[in-house]
């Protein structure tokens, strides 16, 4: 299985079945420079962040760092829609050799004289890093010039990867909560990890309240700088995308005093047991009841109408590329419920514990692979025999080189792919790309 591989790379890539004698080494940091599935820490912060609807973002950097961010989420909002925007400031060679503090400070002065919004997020980019502008001394003075919150977010690409840009936004996040930390505990649930995507934030809302369980606030899908400050009164934290948000729960926990939990709303099955766990650790027993009822009734609806196509995938070989390692677990059971086996899974920031899970779940020869490179993923892609891949926007190229059928699991989709509705659009999705006619000319 290593021929080819480089030497570097042979302990993050593993069969299922030596997993367990042999763990797969992750968590490590990207080589700058190197070529790699993972974004950079600027892109790591500013998808966790962007979503905030009312809030403001500033790229401290090039154009180019804005330009490759802009609308950088399939994110929806009930509110403000100025998150859609990226804004600049447009760092150029004379910047670079006399410093941009400057340009900094007079952009934030045009935000708050054009916006006045009550957040703004101040990214520094590489070039930033490089230069060493004070930016936080900026972002200070002007907190004390117009009393609104202005948050630095220091996440030059050369100190880590794309889960660094995820802790920095958690910290970033945690500067903004940390004054409303006295507030009264509501008795109600926040939803970290959540990003809104076609409205996911939306459906999963509604199940929790539709059993009597009230959602605080939203990290950070169609959230608002106003429902934010609630969220340390919440009771309970449950975390969607494990990857970006576990460090902020375990900030919070530390803060607020928030417990909590991992949860996964894609499937059938996980959906269904995050909905009963929730109830169980906050509700009442008619909120527990509700829960199993509605559970019940949905998964026994949503399983009929699977049925058509289980006949038309089953025997199908899935492989899986993904953000983090939670999210790898829910689409290893959606595709067996399918009747479909994972051969490859991968994802770009996964744990240790969620490599263990996976290893459990997926066959002896399945590939487990950590930070995977495009060189890596085409041979096993094609050495397993995958007939379709799920990733994101930088693994479709891949696939489609390869006559693969593919499946957008990217945080960039406008369809909606969580709770028992989105259970049938990921599977009427695998169905259109794997039974698409165009594979007979591409692979005849």
């Amino acid at each position: 299985m290593y021929a080819q591989v480089l030497e570097e790379r042979k302990k993050s890539i593993r069969r299922a079945a030596d997993a367990e004698t042999s763990p797969i080494r992750c968590g490590a940091r990207s080589v700058s420079g190197a070529v790699s599935q993972r974004a950079c820490v600027y892109c790591g912060a500013r998808v966790v962040l962007n979503p905030i609807t009312d809030a403001f973002h500033i790229v401290h950097g090039p154009i180019g760092c804005a330009a490759y961010t802009w609308d950088i989420r399939g994110s929806l909002s009930s509110g403000s829609e100025l998150y859609r925007n990226s804004f600049s400031t447009d760092l150029r060679e004379k910047d670079v050799v006399f410093g941009g503090a400057e340009k900094l400070a007079a952009a934030v002065d045009e935000v708050m004289r054009v916006h006045a919004p009550a957040l703004i997020f101040v990214y520094c980019t590489c070039i930033v890093g490089v230069i060493g502008d004070d930016v936080e001394a900026v972002c200070r003075g002007a907190e004390r010039k117009y009393g609104n919150r202005v948050v630095a977010v220091k996440a030059p690409g050369f100190s880590g990867g794309k889960a660094d840009g995820y802790r920095l936004a958690g910290e970033a996040l945690l500067q903004f909560l940390l004054p409303h930390k006295g507030r009264k505990k509501r008795g109600g649930i926040n939803i970290l990890g959540d990003y809104n995507l076609a409205g996911e934030t939306w459906i999963i809302k509604r199940y929790l309240e539709e059993v009597g369980l009230p959602v605080v606030s939203t990290f950070t899908g169609d959230a608002s700088c106003e429902s934010l400050a609630h969220a340390p009164s919440a009771r309970l934290n449950i975390v969607q995308c494990a990857g970006s948000m576990v460090h902020l729960a375990q900030r919070m926990e530390r803060e607020f005093g928030i417990p909590w939990i991992k949860a996964s709303f894609f499937g059938v099955e996980d959906t269904g047991t995050s909905i009963r766990q929730a109830a169980d650790l906050l509700g009442s027993a008619e909120t527990r009841r509700r829960a199993a009822d509605l559970t019940r009734r949905e998964s026994e609806r949503t399983r009929r109408l699977l049925e058509p196509y289980k006949a038309r995938l089953a025997g199908k070989k899935a492989a899986i590329f993904v953000g983090g390692g939670f999210k790898a677990v829910s689409l290893v059971r959606q595709f067996r419920e399918l009747g479909m086996e994972t051969v490859l899974v991968g994802t770009q920031t996964g744990r240790p514990d969620e490599y263990e899970v996976l290893g459990k779940l997926v066959g002896p020869d399945t590939v487990i692979l950590d930070d995977a490179n495009p060189a890596e993923l085409e041979r096993f892609l094609r050495e397993r025999g995958a007939d379709i891949l799920t990733g994101g926007v930088k693994e479709r190229p891949l696939a489609y080189k390869l006559g693969i059928a593919f499946c957008d699991h990217n945080h960039e989709r406008r369809h909606a792919l969580a709770g028992y509705e989105g259970a049938l659009n990921f599977a009427e999705e695998v169905n259109r790309s794997i039974n698409s006619p165009v594979w007979r000319y591409i692979r005849g």
